[in-house]
């Protein structure tokens, strides 16, 4: 029988602690950076912001220091309460309105039609959602003001493939192409999973956008360059001149219409239409 190593669990579907992935990767810091970016380059300050599946607060942070206003939303009272103790404890805690417990399929329950200037709702929550994506992607927009701004992320498929080829071709080639026919990682599948998750085509996420609402105003993946070069990016990281241009290059490359696919992450930024 073929090895069913888990390298589609790792890549698609871990209960992350983003906080601590991202001291001790790398791959996870060119991740973030690209994520990053697009707030610092979009958001103009004065935006009252909504962050979705915030976590623990890698993002939350972030948009602190961007935007005065930010209501912070997951589903887990635990990664909720570790958000706060985040803020309290880095000193970021006067630019949250609110921290709230909610469901990314129910926030026109808990908020008004284009209440926020800015929805972000970035990593694992598009893809966690499974058969509620589409749900899940009209409530962002209905929340999202006329106009206003989406930064949206999720797994990519083929960029988890290019990531992690050496583990995928380990198992049975009928899984996987099961779970590439179909981007899922779900109760139907026959793979050990501890969560399941669906990820995107760049072409698929785009449509996703834009059926519930949305203009794509930029499209981008995240470390398409880094991903099969993990043994340098600690030696790269040492040296803060080499890292910045990795980085540089790496904004770069993944706005490319052929890198949008081999990234770890697809991102989007859209606008609201009427």
């Amino acid at each position: 029988m073929a090895n069913r190593d888990p390298a589609w669990i790792r890549a698609h579907v871990e209960d992350e602690d983003d906080w601590s992935r991202w001291r001790q990767s790398p791959l996870q810091q060119v991740d973030v950076n690209v994520h990053i970016h697009y707030l610092r380059r979009w958001l103009q300050g004065q935006e009252r912001v909504l962050e979705v599946g915030a976590g623990a607060g890698l993002f939350t942070k972030e948009l602190a220091g961007i935007v005065e206003r930010v209501v912070v939303v997951d589903m887990s009272e635990d990664k909720l309460a570790r958000n706060r103790r985040n803020a309290e404890a880095m000193g970021y805690a006067g630019a949250i309105e609110t921290w709230r417990q909610c469901n990314m399929v129910d926030l026109s329950q808990n908020y008004s039609e284009g209440e926020f200037d800015a929805v972000v709702c970035y990593g694992g929550p598009l893809s966690y959602i499974l058969d509620l994506r589409h749900k899940a992607m009209r409530e962002l927009v209905h929340v999202t003001k006329f106009d206003g701004l989406l930064f949206l992320s999720a797994k990519s498929l083929w960029g988890t493939v290019h990531e992690s080829l050496p583990h995928i071709m380990r198992m049975d080639p009928r899984i996987n192409q099961e779970i590439v026919d179909t981007g899922n990682l779900g109760p139907d599948k026959v793979a050990v999973a501890s969560r399941f998750a669906h990820a995107y085509r760049a072409d698929e996420f785009r449509a996703f956008i834009e059926e519930a609402g949305a203009s794509v105003e930029l499209m981008s993946a995240s470390n398409c360059l880094s991903s099969t070069w993990k043994d340098l990016l600690n030696v790269w990281r040492e040296d803060e001149r080499t890292w910045q241009h990795l980085l540089d290059l790496e904004l770069q490359a993944c706005r490319q219409p052929g890198c949008l696919d081999m990234g770890s992450h697809i991102l989007a930024i859209a606008r609201k239409q009427a």
